[in-house]
């Protein structure tokens, strides 16, 4: 079964017990067979989780088939900078997630010491991007909390966010495979870091980069990038 599907299949799980699980539940048993607050929490929060693992799976599968081992520190940063691109839907949060990708895939590609790389910060990276996917995810599918269509929904709105990201992987490792075999493309490229603008304020806007500085790893910002070409990222 692929990704999508899977992911589907997720949604489809928690719009059914969201919608509180009314092909189940004779319509006499009123508002005690309900779901409580905590089912329905619990039922959000797995669905997250489990969007997100299959997330990293299949950009993961992508990243193999350009060469490229998701399992090494710094791939593992520029997978989930993928996934954040794929889930991005405001031209702010969009933009940022790119500029993201940019800087990682310059960094990768000018052979800093990503293996080297603090477990620690990876780690607490994933921490906090989990916590901020969870976020983005729920705003966005908030038509699983409709009765009974919130099971339908939640299967469409997954399969189309597996979709996305999918898209998202193969045009950002095909972009690196390219800029390697053609380093002149480096001289082209664009990178660019525009703040949200307000009126798209909705929409969870998260940056790995930031979250590497913050978590006490390298700052890859522009300037950053300027400044350690040469350099590993790393002391």
């Amino acid at each position: 079964m692929s990704y999508p599907a899977l992911a589907a299949a997720s949604g489809m799980s928690a719009g059914f017990v969201i919608s509180g699980s009314e092909f189940a539940v004779p319509a006499t048993a009123g508002a005690a067979a309900a779901p409580s607050i905590g089912a329905i929490a619990s039922a959000v929060t797995l669905d997250a989780a489990a969007v997100l693992a299959l997330a990293s799976r299949s950009v993961g599968h992508v990243a193999l088939t350009y060469g490229y081992d998701p399992e090494e520190p710094g791939e593992r940063l520029f997978v989930m900078s993928v996934i954040n691109s794929g889930t991005a839907l405001s031209a702010g949060a969009k933009t940022a997630a790119l500029a993201d990708i940019s800087r990682l895939t310059q960094a990768l590609y000018r052979g800093q010491t990503w293996a080297i790389l603090d477990k620690s910060v990876v780690s607490q990276v994933a921490k906090r991007f989990a916590t901020a996917f969870k976020v983005r995810v729920t705003k966005q599918s908030l038509g699983k909390f409709v009765p009974l269509a919130g099971i339908a929904l939640g299967g469409v709105f997954n399969w189309a966010t597996l979709e996305g990201i999918v898209d998202a992987a193969d045009v950002a490792y095909r972009r690196r495979f390219l800029l390697e075999k053609y380093p002149q493309l480096e001289s082209v490229d664009t990178d660019i870091h525009p703040g949200l603008a307000a009126d798209e304020a909705d929409d969870e806007t998260i940056s790995i980069v930031d979250e590497i500085r913050s978590s006490g790893g390298p700052d890859l910002g522009q300037d950053g990038l300027d400044s350690s070409s040469n350099e590993d990222l790393t002391d």
